[in-house]
């Protein structure tokens, strides 16, 4: 059975670029790097700072179509304590804004920009009635181990 998302896998165009934004801009880790049999690159892992990872693959040469009826990957999205706090950083940083902060239709408050390859990441801050928060507590209440039924 699943019990954890253990990483998201991007292929980046510019490596360096995309180290410089999730790691130096949003506060990541780079955690360590995978090559090929040959010797050449062709994976760097970057630790987000809950532990899981994203994948970042060596070679991309053009994006993909991306548009909100596509099929596919949509974006990325991390949570954040104050969501005000990290708009105020991507602006102080130049790192684009693409959203201002904004409450959502589940009560959460959001913010928006991308990488340097175009991928969308939205930034949330969890209310505490949305429904991601409801459905947080319902299976901390009904969890093996709590004596309660699942």
């Amino acid at each position: 059975m699943v019990h954890s998302l253990g990483h998201v896998a991007l292929t980046v165009k510019d490596m360096a670029a995309s180290l410089d934004f999730y790691c130096s801009v949003l506060g990541c880790e780079r955690a360590f790097e995978i090559d090929r049999e040959d010797g050449t690159p062709w994976i760097v892992y970057v630790r987000v700072p809950d532990g899981r990872f994203l994948e970042l693959f060596y070679g991309g040469l053009e994006k993909a179509l991306s548009h909100d009826t596509a099929v596919g990957f949509h974006h990325l999205c991390f949570e954040v304590d104050d969501v005000h706090q990290i708009a105020d950083f991507l602006r102080r940083t130049g790192a684009p804004l693409d959203i201002a902060p904004q409450r959502g239709l589940d009560l959460n408050l959001q913010c928006w920009t991308h990488d340097p390859d175009g991928n969308r990441i939205e930034f949330m801050q969890i209310h505490p009635d949305s429904p991601q928060a409801r459905a947080r507590r319902a299976l901390t209440e009904h969890s093996p181990g709590t004596g309660k039924s699942v």
